[in-house]
């Protein structure tokens, strides 16, 4: 059970970064950039949730 719940925390980890990293890179102004990373941080599964559905995209190099 400690295992399955390890890699869950990873895998949740791994998300939260990739989440921050395309907050950053999104063209959002930067106190929406501040205000989305905290709520990545501070609730990493429901900011997770709250940036996929509604969070700044990261914009596309072209």
């Amino acid at each position: 059970m400690v295992e399955v719940m390890g890699i869950g925390g990873f895998i949740l980890l791994v998300l939260d970064l990739w989440a921050i990293v395309s907050v950053l890179g999104s063209a959002s102004g930067t106190g929406q950039k501040v205000l989305w990373v905290l709520l990545i941080l501070v609730l990493p599964l429901l900011g997770f949730l709250a940036w996929l559905l509604f969070g700044p995209k990261a914009v596309a190099a072209r």
